[in-house]
């Protein structure tokens, strides 16, 4: 929307708008329920700095409204939070939709590795953490790689018991914790 078109929607000069954006003039507690309506989004996206979550969060509901997409079928994804889990995530018939759901769970990645390495304090759990990022760089494509993450997760009870990609992967996992609990790790 043009700032000219917006200033004359809220009744307020073109200059109000600019000021707005630059950060140099708050936006006017009266002005936020029709900033509200008008754009789709909460007020308090309106009054504040966004994250680059939240920026791709809006995009995402403008998107949607400007493209209605169809939801074309659902794929499993892992739900990274207070309880891991497969979910249904939808895969739409707009290219636009499907990458910017892409771009916000990698957000959400960058957030969660920030938020973890932020807490580590001490020095062996730093080291874990480059060797983490040095094998997601050199063996990210390695299938003994994965096997061996989604083992560990098992392992550790971060991924639940049911889930499972396979008769192979299980058979791997039970050696994995064969060798694990012989070397009582």
């Amino acid at each position: 929307m043009q700032h000219i078109e917006l200033a004359e929607k809220l009744g307020i000069k073109k200059q109000n708008i600019n000021l707005w954006i630059k950060g140099k003039q708050n936006i006017s507690k009266k002005h936020l329920p029709t900033l509200e309506n008008i754009f789709g989004i909460e007020a308090k996206y309106f009054s504040k700095e966004l994250t680059e979550l939240e920026k791709l969060e809006i995009q995402k509901e403008k998107l949607k409204r400007d493209l209605q997409p169809v939801i074309m079928k659902h794929e499993e994804q892992f739900l990274i939070g207070d309880e891991n889990d497969l979910v249904e995530v939808p895969v739409y018939d707009k290219e636009e939709i499907n990458q910017i759901e892409h771009d916000i769970e990698r957000a959400k990645l960058i957030e969660k590795f920030r938020e973890m390495i932020n807490k580590t304090e001490h020095h062996p759990y730093l080291d874990t953490f480059k060797l983490i990022l040095e094998l997601l760089d050199k063996a990210q494509h390695e299938p003994t790689f994965h096997k061996t993450i989604e083992g560990l997760a098992h392992y550790l009870e971060v991924l639940p018991d049911w889930v499972s990609t396979g008769p192979e992967q299980d058979e791997f996992e039970s050696e994995l914790f064969e060798v694990l609990d012989d070397h009582n790790y």
